[in-house]
């Protein structure tokens, strides 16, 4: 088990995060050790991913576009007319280079904590889960149901999260990254198999 020292990253993270940013990442990192206990993950592992998958937000469009081609991050085409999508993946090249985090499991759950993937691990969906429901968070629908079940079952509440986020994104359909919607599909059968239900929302 690792050990941080979650003061002095947290005193690194306020200098490169905006006020609201930063409060919401505390949100996410004391919601991922909440649903950790829950669910029978490590607690300081967690907290770490919870900490650290915004750590590059709040950097400029341009600029990550930049550090992309600089780290040689692979970027899509849809992340090249999308780039505040690349904070997930700059986010885990900033959290093992910056923050010295050499986990893969937290890597890869900052990696995917914004579009999600099909089949999951337990860390990526506690992170993609906490991002979502986290104490500041209220615009999104059905808060109270994805809450509660947040703390029950995790890919139900998978199911649920994506549901939402595609009926909102499909407002604009050219918005919609591949990869979220095949993590639907992937929690859409899922839901199917588990509970016999044959309507597709």
């Amino acid at each position: 088990m690792a050990d941080y020292d979650f003061i002095k990253m947290q005193k690194k993270l306020a200098k490169y995060l905006d006020e609201d940013r930063y409060a919401h990442t505390l949100g996410v990192m004391y919601t991922c050790a909440s649903l950790a206990m829950v669910h029978g993950y490590d607690l300081k592992d967690a907290q770490a991913a919870g900490l650290l998958h915004d750590s590059a937000k709040c950097i400029p469009n341009k600029k990550k576009l930049k550090m992309c081609e600089e780290h040689k991050i692979p970027v899509t085409e849809f992340e090249k007319t999308h780039p505040f999508l690349l904070h997930a993946k700059l986010g885990a090249y900033v959290a093992e280079v910056k923050y010295g985090i050499k986990d893969k499991e937290i890597l890869s759950s900052i990696t995917y904590h914004t579009t999600g993937r099909p089949d999951m691990s337990l860390l990526e969906k506690i992170v993609y889960i906490a991002d979502y429901i986290e104490p500041a968070r209220n615009k999104a629908p059905n808060l109270t149901k994805v809450r509660k079940l947040a703390f029950e079952d995790l890919d139900e509440c998978m199911y649920e999260i994506l549901k939402d986020t595609l009926s909102y994104l499909e407002e604009n359909p050219k918005d919609v990254d591949s990869a979220t919607k095949e993590a639907f599909e992937f929690y859409s059968d899922l839901h199917n198999t588990r509970f016999g239900d044959k309507t597709q929302a």
